[in-house]
């Protein structure tokens, strides 16, 4: 400690004129200022998760200071002022991280969730992709399948297919993947195919209002009165307060 003391009295004593060019940090002291803003910003989130925002862009702001020049601080940052409603500095600073950590999987499907989710959805899906093909990412149906959602929303159902598809090859049973498939041949009207994929969705995760709306929906289009009624008495008795209970009321009222 008298070391470290001495040395900041010495150089408080020799500093130069402002006008002068300052000195580039030691490896030592750039070591330093590495490992504190890496602190700093498992400080700032952990500050985020308990919902004290303030304390977490102190701690990330300082960790930017420190060192700007890491995709986890930068993807912090972008998480922080996006929960503070800040578009334009929550972008900069996901671009940032996409730049940084382009050869980070999980940074890269991180930045691209932000991207779909605030409309910039071509751009999404092209980092969901990077994402997916990877090799180093462990979860590429996960990638892929947020480049069908992506796609969907932008109202291209034939690309978004053939990504839920593919995320398929690598998950047979992810369970997202399954429901929008189901969800895309109904609209499309190929119901047995629908009614197949909501069937393996359903073997796999539990059963919800949307779901079960969709069950109805699909069996009665393809003319199957019995299972669309166990469809909806399952509706009506799981979730009776549900906006897809008022919904189904709505058809059945509407069935000449």
């Amino acid at each position: 400690m008298k070391r470290h003391v001495l040395a900041l009295i010495c150089a408080l004593g020799t500093m130069v004129p402002a006008a002068a060019t300052v000195a580039s940090p030691t490896p030592g002291d750039r070591q330093s200022l590495d490992q504190a803003a890496a602190i700093n910003t498992q400080l700032g989130l952990e500050y985020m998760r308990q919902g004290n925002l303030q304390a977490a862009r102190d701690k990330i702001e300082k960790a930017l200071r420190q060192n700007p020049h890491t995709a986890q601080t930068q993807m912090a940052a972008g998480f922080l002022y996006d929960r503070l409603g800040d578009d334009r500095k929550a972008l900069s600073h996901y671009d940032q991280a996409g730049k940084l950590g382009k050869d980070n999987p999980d940074i890269v499907n991180n930045v691209a969730v932000y991207l779909c989710r605030k409309g910039d959805r071509k751009r999404g899906e092209e980092y969901f992709l990077a994402a997916a093909n990877n090799a180093l990412y462990k979860t590429p149906a996960v990638a892929y399948t947020n480049a069908g959602r992506c796609a969907r929303e932008d109202g291209r159902p034939q690309d978004a297919e053939q990504y839920f598809r593919k995320a398929l090859t690598y998950k047979a049973d992810q369970p997202d993947a399954l429901l929008q498939l189901a969800e895309l041949t109904h609209e499309s009207g190929g119901n047995m195919q629908a009614r197949a994929f909501l069937q393996r969705h359903l073997a796999v995760a539990p059963a919800t209002a949307a779901t079960l709306l969709l069950g109805n929906r699909i069996e009665r289009a393809l003319g199957d009165n019995a299972h669309a009624a166990e469809y909806a008495d399952r509706l009506n008795s799981e979730f009776p307060a549900s906006q897809e209970a008022g919904l189904l009321l709505g058809e059945q009222s509407a069935k000449p």
